[in-house]
């Protein structure tokens, strides 16, 4: 099990979020796409935001930095998210499952 849960993510994301406005996040797809969008920037030389265990991998690292509030999920229009995630929604389920194991 991912640990903080999609749901606790989510929470944290919408936290300024006030009653009766669009939540940046509606989905745990959107967290898929948003972490494994950070995983890549990691691989590609990124200074973390947060300081990491030894050998932790970059999708664990993207979710720490989500779940402590330094890394924000902006919303995209929808021709742009459709896109995005046509693109990715396979890379980014393969990249939670081996965060996952």
């Amino acid at each position: 099990m991912l640990h903080p849960s999609y749901t606790d993510l989510m929470k944290v994301v919408n936290k300024d979020v006030e009653e009766g406005e669009t939540k940046v996040v509606n989905s745990r797809y959107s967290i898929v796409l948003a972490t494994s969008k950070r995983a890549r920037q990691l691989i590609d030389g990124d200074v973390p935001m947060v300081h990491a265990k030894s050998g932790a991998k970059p999708l664990s690292i993207a979710i720490e930095e989500l779940e402590e509030g330094q890394l924000k999920i902006m919303a995209e229009n929808a021709e742009e998210a459709d896109a995005l995630q046509a693109e990715t929604e396979e890379a980014a389920e393969a990249a939670l499952s081996e965060a996952e194991a």
